[in-house]
């Protein structure tokens, strides 16, 4: 959208898990594309998945959380902070989601009240929201937030907001901003989403680790499409235009831990091909529709944009 001069500067911004993480630069604008490409390139990706092995059972994930900790805390400057605050104070939203782990409950976050509050802690807790919100139960440590309530000071376990629900439109924003669905009335609704919504079936390896990553892809894929349909009909109620873009289903994604720089970069060209052809954006009900068929559909070859026929694609071999 920023390479064809066609991305507005959205009113309200949220992210979940990976979107999270993508939610402040998009929030930014522009200006921010190219530290964000370089945030999550697979140069500064390659390390993040490290195996804990035998002591991953008792520090409770499989992989180490330094890694993800460093990239996420290098990308979360000062600068990051007190351009959010500077857009916050204008009117403008920026929104994540964790899980609360001990109440099994969505938590929503307002990045932009937590820049704007100033305190010398602001960055801190800036930073440990996004790491929480990406960091998978399981297969990266929670986070520990210390926060302040009616029984004093005590941490809370936070981690990846896809544990409850993969994004959110509507009624999480009203819980927080109230009259903010009166000005979002009749207003364009992007949705990316940062997987498939359907999948060929493929043979999973007996092996604990192809395991986990595999059952980490089935759920987050199943909260997604159960999050766009829900997220469809509150946006319609409210006069919204939905659009949405995923990874195609007949595209060879190797799920959300696939962090191989060579996969990574193929893909995000793929995306861009598509977006210089017009071809990103879809409708829920087409998405959806779809995932249904996903299973009827082949690996390999060339692979469709979200948004209608795309360009010729070199497959990445399966593993």
């Amino acid at each position: 959208m920023s390479r064809q001069g066609t991305r507005p500067q959205f009113n309200v911004v949220t992210g979940v898990s990976a979107g999270a993480l993508i939610a402040p630069f998009a929030f930014l604008g522009p200006s921010w594309d190219c530290r964000l490409a370089d945030a999550f390139s697979g140069r500064n990706t390659r390390n993040l998945l490290k195996l804990r092995w035998a002591s991953g059972f008792v520090d409770g994930s499989v992989y180490r959380g330094e890694p993800l900790a460093e990239l996420v805390d290098r990308f979360v400057t000062d600068q990051m902070v007190h351009e959010v605050a500077a857009e916050a104070a204008k009117g403008r939203i920026l929104l994540v989601a964790t899980t609360d782990l001990d109440r099994a409950q969505t938590v929503v976050w307002n990045l932009g009240a937590i820049a704007l509050n100033g305190e010398s802690g602001a960055r801190a807790l800036f930073r440990d929201v996004l790491l929480a919100s990406a960091s998978i139960p399981g297969l990266f440590p929670p986070v520990l937030i210390r926060v302040r309530g009616a029984r004093g000071e005590y941490d809370e376990m936070h981690v990846d907001g896809g544990t409850t629900g993969s994004l959110f439109v509507a009624p999480e924003i009203a819980a927080i901003v109230p009259n903010a669905l009166d000005d979002l009335k009749s207003a364009n609704v992007y949705v990316l989403v940062n997987g498939q919504f359907g999948t060929v079936a493929q043979t999973t390896p007996l092996r604990t680790i192809p395991i986990l990553r595999r059952s980490v892809t089935a759920s987050l894929e199943s909260e997604a499409r159960r999050s766009v349909d829900y997220a469809s009909s509150l946006a319609q109620h409210y006069d919204m235009h939905v659009r949405v873009t995923d990874i195609p289903d007949d595209y060879p994604y190797l799920g959300p831990l696939d962090l191989e720089p060579a996969h990574m970069e193929a893909l995000f060209g793929f995306a861009a091909r598509c977006a210089e052809e017009g071809a990103t954006w879809t409708t829920p009900v087409d998405v959806l529709d779809r995932a249904e068929h996903a299973q009827l559909r082949t690996a390999g070859g060339p692979a469709r944009c979200p948004g209608g026929e795309g360009p010729d694609l070199v497959p990445v071999s399966s593993h």
